[in-house]
């Protein structure tokens, strides 16, 4: 039973309502305005920051009863919001508190960056000042349309969800909120991506030749032939080879942090792996690690780095790798799709289906293939036309510095 029903039965309401009385405030209040109209006010405490009341007023008509059951529903909304902990904290306040103790502990510092850009640049703006129990799924359905009218993509919006869904659910778990505002809200169709480009065997041929003496035509023909991430192969280490058994080791990614430079775990588990190496990849790695001893920097230092020594941005890999691109007459691809080519070659070299990277036929197949931990699926030298000639050019023409 309500605490109005229990400390005021119906009778001494009516008697309170026939004499122009009202009821006690800390209670709610239930007030006649004529015509079978009744005025329901329920006190809100005051405001966090002016110190003055605030109350919830609604006029209702239908009677007594329908004022008393509405009373009774907005008191024990109250009381369910009296056991939350966080019913005046703001959503800046509340975001900072989950990026923090949330997100932080289990994001990678890319990722936790994204997280924070996106809330900044999208959420805080409009929600920012808002105190958190307040906010409903009308607000979040709201601020997604304002998104979609300023031009955004519809993945953006998504991401941007993702987000919002995610610290409004953990506010659910840590008794900030009694429900997430966020589940009902509807979310812009998904359009389709951008159609992934992967090169033939006559185009890899390209490529290589056009990257024969660029300071980072190695890392092409490593990412070309193992299917590596670009934040794999960047991190590798001379200490990563074992030169006996021709393989290297995955064991850690590289990703660009606020104040530098983080060597981080690989995405996933099982990308922890043993890549089985060509030949002719090692006899060029070989090369370099004789060029690189010749230098003061140390001998476990990165394989792939600036001239000053430093880690290679996939960024400025990305830009060097389109400039090839253009050089060898070639459309446009991104870096990262190196690492497609890598498994669409793997599977026709091994008497596989190509891959069909519209509908991802038989992508996942080529994926496991080649993060296989034993005797790694690597493109034949078959598939590529490359042979012992591709590193005696290499040798004769050398690095060329840009």
């Amino acid at each position: 039973m309500c605490r109005l029903c229990a400390v005021l039965p119906s009778f001494s309401i009516e008697l309170c309502l026939k004499k122009g009385k009202r009821l006690p405030r800390k209670l709610g209040q239930i007030i006649a305005r004529g015509g079978g109209h009744f005025l329901v006010r329920v006190s809100l405490g005051r405001d966090r920051h002016n110190g003055r009341r605030r109350y919830h007023s609604r006029t209702l008509r239908g009677g007594l009863r329908a004022a008393q059951a509405y009373l009774n529903r907005r008191l024990e909304a109250l009381d369910r919001d009296r056991d939350l902990e966080g019913t005046e904290m703001t959503c800046d306040e509340y975001f900072d508190r989950w990026l923090e103790l949330g997100a932080r502990p289990k994001l990678r510092p890319k990722s936790y960056r994204d997280y924070q850009s996106l809330l900044l640049r999208y959420v805080r703006p409009s929600l920012g000042e808002r105190r958190l129990r307040g906010i409903v799924p009308l607000d979040i359905q709201s601020l997604y349309q304002a998104m979609e009218a300023r031009g955004l993509s519809s993945r953006t919006i998504r991401y941007t969800h993702a987000v919002v869904h995610s610290a409004l659910e953990q506010a659910v778990r840590w008794r900030q909120l009694a429900t997430n505002p966020s589940a009902g809200v509807s979310l812009p169709p998904q359009r389709r991506r951008h159609e992934i480009r992967v090169l033939n065997p006559e185009e890899a041929r390209c490529i290589l030749r056009y990257t024969l003496g660029h300071r980072y035509g190695l890392a092409f023909a490593v990412a070309l032939t193992t299917g590596m991430r670009p934040s794999e192969y960047l991190a590798l280490r001379w200490s990563d080879i074992d030169w006996v058994q021709q393989t290297l080791a995955v064991s850690r990614t590289l990703a660009k942090g606020g104040a530098g430079w983080n060597f981080n775990d690989t995405k996933r588990v099982r990308s922890r792996r043993v890549i089985k190496l060509q030949s002719w990849i090692i006899d060029l790695l070989l090369l370099r690690h004789k060029e690189q001893e010749k230098s003061d920097l140390p001998a476990s230092a990165q394989i792939f780095r600036t001239a000053g020594g430093g880690p290679v941005n996939s960024d400025y890999l990305a830009r060097c790798f389109k400039q090839v691109l253009l050089a060898a007459g070639l459309a446009t691809m991104r870096l990262y799709d190196l690492r497609h080519t890598a498994a669409s070659l793997a599977l026709s070299a091994n008497g596989w289906q190509t891959v069909d990277f519209k509908t991802r036929q038989n992508f996942g197949e080529a994926q496991r293939e080649l993060e296989k931990p034993q005797h790694k699926i690597c493109l034949s030298r078959t598939a590529l036309g490359c042979s012992t000639q591709i590193t005696a050019e290499l040798k004769r023409r050398g690095p060329r510095n840009e």
